[in-house]
């Protein structure tokens, strides 16, 4: 049985869509990036729209909407949480729902990989665009560039990621970049997480666009966080990829890397909206324990 709030959003999308529009020029703006602690905590969730519905040990798990929100909702009702990633039918649901008030915004903006497509290194721009983040009044704009040296799609990737910094820089957003190599393996996409190619990967994505004012890296926590991240000036925040059961080793990986001077918070999203035990509100608490014990 749907509750009155998910009702009002199914009523609103079919009858008064104006109502999204509205709902984003009422939301109150964030007075910074960051959280008290002076650090960016982001819960992502754009997965779906690349049709990446896994989570843990359930295949559909981010398929369930109505579930997905009110995890969303609560995660963001945390304190230390400052700001959710999202495409436009999830930040949407969400300004509806009113949760998004002070929050920190970044759509997303190339979804068009679709997981396990032949096409899915050609990562089309499907979602938002810099002229649609700044009309919505949202903070910035994020992009997925997996460098596949064996793809010819690869270059239209790059290419368009770099349009993209650009034109966010031009309105003052952030520019948010989840650079990796990648290789086909048996036919699928397969992210190489070494160090070398990780900061491979950094040093071209920082180099996009016209100007790197407002570039930030999304970068993956792998072996020899120090050396990689010693590749880049640019403003870093950890993702947490796959539901692992060792949570513990997951969260002392991302502790140490917290401390990394380039290291500014975490976006995290199935890693916190799904996680073992399934304890989405103690789960996300104790991912900001770490990054207020960064600080120190």
């Amino acid at each position: 049985m749907l509750d009155e709030r998910y009702r009002a959003i199914l009523e609103t999308r079919s009858h008064r869509p104006e109502a999204i529009v509205e709902a984003a020029a009422r939301r109150v703006r964030p007075t910074s990036l960051f959280n008290d602690d002076g650090r960016l905590m982001i819960i992502a969730a754009d997965h779906p729209a690349r049709g990446a519905l896994r989570a843990g040990q359930r295949p559909l798990a981010m398929a369930d909407r109505i579930e997905l929100l009110d995890r969303l909702c609560l995660a963001l009702s945390r304190p230390g949480v400052n700001g959710v990633l999202g495409t436009p039918d999830i930040v949407e649901d969400l300004l509806l729902l009113g949760a998004l008030d002070g929050k920190v915004v970044i759509g997303s903006m190339n979804r068009g990989g679709l997981a396990g497509a032949v096409f899915e290194i050609d990562d089309r721009f499907t979602g938002y665009d810099a002229a649609a983040l700044a009309l919505a009044g949202f903070e910035g704009g994020k992009m997925l560039l997996r460098i596949d040296p064996d793809d010819p799609a690869t270059a239209a990737t790059v290419e368009s990621c770099a349009r993209a910094v650009g034109e966010l820089a031009g309105r003052r957003l952030m520019a948010m970049i989840e650079p990796f190599i990648a290789h086909r393996v048996d036919g699928r996409v397969r992210i190489d997480l070494s160090p070398d190619a990780t900061i491979r990967a950094m040093t071209v994505a920082a180099g996009l666009g016209t100007t790197s004012a407002y570039t930030w890296l999304k970068v993956p926590v792998v072996d020899e966080m120090e050396r990689v991240m010693a590749a880049t000036t640019m403003p870093a925040l950890l993702l947490g990829g796959e539901v692992r059961a060792d949570q513990d080793a997951t969260f002392e990986r991302w502790r140490v890397a917290l401390k990394l001077p380039t290291v500014r918070g975490l976006v995290i999203g199935r890693s916190l909206l799904y996680p073992p035990g399934d304890d989405v509100a103690a789960t996300v608490d104790m991912a900001v324990g770490l990054l207020r014990e960064g600080t120190g």
